[in-house]
């Protein structure tokens, strides 16, 4: 599981760094110009703590993978880790429109590799938690 853990770091450190591009990738500065000053800042600023706590994860999982499969207390953390990440995954079908992707080559893609790797951490996040393995 110690494996899985530093596979996920992997994962949530690239995709910390991938949030960079966000605004330039999504055009925040032609999208967002009808809106108000706060929500304008809220955009960025969230997406900038999501990044942080997107990092802070995966760093976890590097360096306290051990930590987090055979403690007690990893595996406290391994579970509210399960709960956000299955909580992400149901976002990805039930919150976000199928309008964003369907029909769409690239975004469909997209959609299939996120909703795997959503997926892979609330399964690997769960077995840690419940102190079993594949």
């Amino acid at each position: 599981m110690e494996l899985h853990l530093k596979i996920i770091g992997f994962i949530l450190i690239t995709l910390a760094i991938v949030h960079v591009i966000f605004p330039r990738y999504f055009a925040w500065k032609e999208q967002l110009k009808s809106l108000s000053l706060i929500n304008k800042q809220m955009m960025y600023v969230h997406t900038f703590f999501i990044a942080v706590t997107t990092l802070l994860m995966g760093v976890l999982c590097m360096l306290c993978a051990e930590e987090l499969v055979n403690t007690s207390f990893g595996q406290k953390i391994a579970f509210g880790l399960a709960l956000f990440w299955t909580m992400r995954l149901f976002f990805q079908f039930f919150v976000y429109s199928k309008e964003l992707w369907k029909g769409k080559r690239f975004e469909t893609r997209i959609h299939i590799i996120f909703s795997i790797i959503w997926l892979y951490i609330s399964v690997v996040f769960s077995l840690v938690a419940l102190n079993l393995s594949f």
